[in-house]
């Protein structure tokens, strides 16, 4: 049964890796899931405060990176709310119209679109703000995938 056990953890972190290319899924909850199905299988006892904290901190800075990193790209490239949206909205909907190539065509063309249609900016505006909200989504993935390894990791030196 420990095996079952094992097998589900590690899915259920593989899920939340999954999640940072189709961000409909709810990484961060995985990742949570993987910790408390290894509290009621086998014991919540290496969870120490410590452990505890951390693991919220950096839960935590699993969101603001996702919502600041975009945010901050797009203003700098002098986008709007609007292409903040239009960029959120690819992003879900670009990987199932589009599957791979989705996840960065997704949230440019929303972001472009935003920017020519309620912005009423050029193409040549609404393109380089679409190229940054692109570069925010790689920057802010790879940061991610850094910060969920940390995460697992540390999960699995409480652990073993």
């Amino acid at each position: 049964m420990d095996i079952l056990y094992w097998i589900i953890i590690g899915l259920a972190f593989a899920i939340s890796f999954v999640a940072l290319i189709y961000p409909i899924l709810p990484g961060v909850l995985f990742l949570a899931a993987g910790f408390i199905i290894y509290g009621f299988a086998f014991s919540f006892e290496p969870f120490t405060p410590f452990f505890i904290i951390v693991q919220v901190l950096l839960f935590i800075s699993l969101f603001v990176i996702d919502y600041v990193g975009n945010a901050y790209a797009v203003k700098k490239k002098g986008g709007s709310k609007a292409a903040l949206w239009g960029s959120t909205i690819g992003l879900i909907a670009g990987p199932f119209v589009i599957p791979v190539a989705g996840i960065l065509i997704g949230p440019f063309i929303g972001a472009v679109l935003a920017e020519l249609l309620f912005q009423k900016k050029g193409l040549k505006a609404a393109v380089s703000i679409g190229i940054g909200t692109v570069l925010a989504f790689v920057g802010t993935t790879l940061i991610k995938v850094l910060t969920q390894a940390i995460m697992i990791g540390y999960f699995y030196f409480q652990v073993l």
